[in-house]
């Protein structure tokens, strides 16, 4: 079979190489699945340049999250278990963690519609119990994580502010149907949140960025406003001042959504019902702005580590794509 695989850490462009081996054999309690669809994942780049929390054996194949078919013909969305990820046309995968497609998305959509939206349903409702009615602020609002969050809020009743930047992200957040799009390349995002918020600020903020995006939320963040922290594309981890959210009364939550498949897999079936009836009647479609060949992975994998894309990139693999 033909894979993606890594040898040396280092940027996706030069250290992902295409290469025929051979199919994985599964472990106690997994199985084999023919690839349809794999997703591309911020945390795919991180996988390259080891400098995620995981780091599987030399070589490995990147690819985190797919949409496959099992043995018996099943449509399913699944992560693999790294070393044997994604890319590529075949892969492994915990029996127990499978989960089925939606019949109203097609595989692209499918492999996209997993981590990004398991992770924005848990932070919305599971950690900042987000209201109907609400003001939510969602950082990176064009990216993958981004939109899935703005979808997730526009479904629940909030009111959502999306910050991107540039003219081109402003215009797919708008598209991703959020009511203020702020511009950070040309707008003071605080001063243009205030302002959109009558001066009260966000009641949630949903940060996948870390940096100088936390601590636009601190200063923007409502009286018992709770700003969700669910990872630091930035590249700049921040340091809360305490003593901030003291005076403010405002909550600072964590998100690590992984730690549920072990610590509460039932919540994951659960999430994914509640995502797959929210797929079913349109209120939320994940965004897949490119679809790639099998090998053109390793270049769009450097776009999305660039941050120069908006929604979801797929990869394509075999005859995948078809509802």
């Amino acid at each position: 079979m033909q894979a993606w695989q890594v040898h040396e850490n280092g940027e996706p462009s030069e250290v992902m190489r295409l290469a025929e081996v051979e199919r994985p054999t599964p472990g106690d309690g997994q199985v084999l699945l023919r690839v349809r669809a794999a997703n591309i994942n911020f945390p795919d780049a991180l996988l390259c340049r080891g400098q995620y929390q995981i780091r599987p054996p030399l070589p490995f194949t990147p690819g985190v999250e797919i949409c496959a078919e099992t043995e018996d013909g099943r449509r399913v969305i699944a992560n693999p278990a790294l070393p044997y990820g994604g890319f590529a046309e075949y892969a492994v995968a915990d029996a127990r963690a499978l989960l089925p497609a939606p019949e109203s998305l097609d595989d692209a959509e499918a492999a996209a519609l997993h981590i990004g939206y398991q992770t924005g349903w848990f932070g919305l409702h599971r950690r900042a119990n987000l209201q109907a009615g609400e003001t939510l602020l969602v950082h990176a609002a064009a990216g993958g994580v981004g939109s899935a969050a703005v979808q997730l809020g526009k479904a629940a009743g909030a009111r959502v502010v999306g910050v991107v930047g540039g003219a081109g992200k402003a215009a797919v957040a708008r598209d991703l149907g959020c009511d203020v799009v702020v511009d950070r390349h040309s707008e003071d995002v605080v001063a243009a949140v205030k302002e959109a918020t009558g001066g009260r600020g966000a009641d949630v903020v949903y940060d996948p960025v870390g940096g100088e995006a936390y601590t636009q939320s601190a200063k923007l963040v409502a009286f018992e406003g709770r700003i969700v922290v669910v990872g630091f594309a930035g590249g700049t981890i921040p340091a809360p001042a305490l003593n901030h959210a003291l005076v403010k009364n405002y909550s600072i939550m964590g998100l690590h959504w992984g730690l549920y498949n072990t610590k509460n897999p039932k919540l994951v079936q659960h999430c994914h019902e509640q995502l797959t009836e929210l797929a079913a009647r349109g209120a939320i479609k994940p965004l897949v702005s490119e679809r790639v060949p099998l090998d053109g992975a390793a270049a769009a994998v450097q776009r999305v580590a660039d941050g120069v894309t908006t929604g979801r990139v797929a990869v394509l693999v075999g005859k995948g794509d078809t509802a």
